[in-house]
């Protein structure tokens, strides 16, 4: 029974904690936008590709 008096308080500065970077999260905007994010894996990153001629400069060996 002595071994309530240490795992509950911890228990509940455990939640205190998860409570609190939740609140901390929400203020800073982390769950504004749910549904951009997953999308923008999907599409291609123009930028990233490298850039070709169409074969208009001759290979250099």
């Amino acid at each position: 029974m002595s071994v309530m008096y240490l795992i509950l308080p911890l228990a509940l500065i455990v939640v205190l904690i998860a409570v609190l970077g939740f609140v901390w999260a929400a203020r800073r905007g982390q769950f504004d936008d749910l549904d951009t994010p997953p999308m923008r894996v999907l599409h291609d990153d123009v930028d990233k590709r490298p850039e070709t001629d169409g074969g208009k400069t001759p290979p250099t060996s």
